[in-house]
């Protein structure tokens, strides 16, 4: 059996958000362990149909375990980027009442998944959320890109102010051997940092390394088309949940929703973003940075 530890944030803001029906059509397009999915399918009293996507072959293990007494269930092997593609495969044309992208890492992915995401082990130096084989990994990009491209990686994808002196101090580094862990990687941006900074609470790569995994996964454009896409798949209605942790998904995601406000294609639920509560953050300080905006279409 499949052991998750990741806990779902905004379980219930999500559920009052999508305000779905019984018998709904709900679209998952991040489903990872099914943790929102089994709270939807509860809430609704089991009749929710659930289609599911996601990238990471481990994590639609899991979500299978989750959700093994849903009886309408569809779990798709793909970013949600290609949902239209993948639907259209499967014949599955009927619209969705609800659609969920959580663009968050899980606890699964940065305990356990050994693909190097997290700055607390000594993994592989990967960080990729699919589990086929990628164009190029953060090793690539590490050992072979140059200083330029490494500093507008982590300036522009990590809005890292100390993105050239730590693209400087990485250079050197593999001038002396190959870098090839997460750990080590973490060492050379924390003594890249001014020592002001080098011991706060938020650990100084934090920001090197969502930078590498946005540029490693395509990130920011796979989730200007899944909301298109979301978007297409909705009924009537229908309603999109977006949870995003860090500003640059955040901005897209708030100036698409204007966008279709503006276009009179649907009205945005959430005026201003939903955050966890200070209760959930101290049982899961992962949650700290999630923000859900809520979008109905017309």
């Amino acid at each position: 059996m499949e052991i998750t530890t990741h806990k779902s944030v905004l379980l219930h803001e999500v559920v009052e958000g999508l305000n779905l029906k019984k018998n709904a059509r709900y679209l998952d397009g991040t489903i990872n362990a099914g943790g929102h999915a089994k709270t939807l399918w509860e809430a609704s009293g089991h009749t929710l149909r659930i289609v599911g996507f996601d990238q990471d072959g481990e994590a639609l293990k899991r979500a299978s375990t989750t959700l093994k007494e849903v009886k309408e269930l569809t779990l798709i092997l793909s970013n949600f980027r290609h949902l239209l593609s993948e639907l259209s495969k499967r014949n599955i044309r009927e619209g969705f009442d609800g659609v969920l992208l959580d663009l968050g890492l899980s606890s699964d992915q940065l305990d356990t998944s050994g693909r190097g995401f997290s700055f607390r082990y000594d993994e592989p130096l990967l960080m990729t959320m699919t589990t086929e084989q990628p164009l190029f990994t953060a090793h690539d990009i590490v050992n072979s890109w140059e200083e330029e491209s490494l500093i507008a990686i982590i300036k522009n994808y990590g809005e890292e102010r100390f993105a050239k002196r730590i693209a400087q101090k990485i250079i050197a580094a593999r001038e002396k051997g190959e870098i090839k862990t997460s750990k080590q990687l973490a060492d050379i941006v924390k003594y890249a940092v001014p020592l002001t900074v080098r011991y706060k609470k938020i650990h100084p790569a934090t920001k090197t390394f969502q930078a590498l995994r946005i540029a490693v996964n395509d990130e920011l454009a796979a989730l200007k088309e899944g909301l298109e896409g979301a978007f297409q798949v909705l009924s009537s209605g229908g309603r999109l949940a977006v949870i995003s942790f860090h500003s640059l998904e955040d901005r897209i995601v708030k100036q698409w929703m204007k966008e279709k406000v503006e276009h009179m294609e649907g009205i945005v639920v959430s005026k201003k973003p939903i955050v966890p509560s200070d209760s959930e953050i101290k049982s899961n300080p992962r949650s700290r940075s999630a923000k859900l905006r809520i979008f109905e279409k017309k």
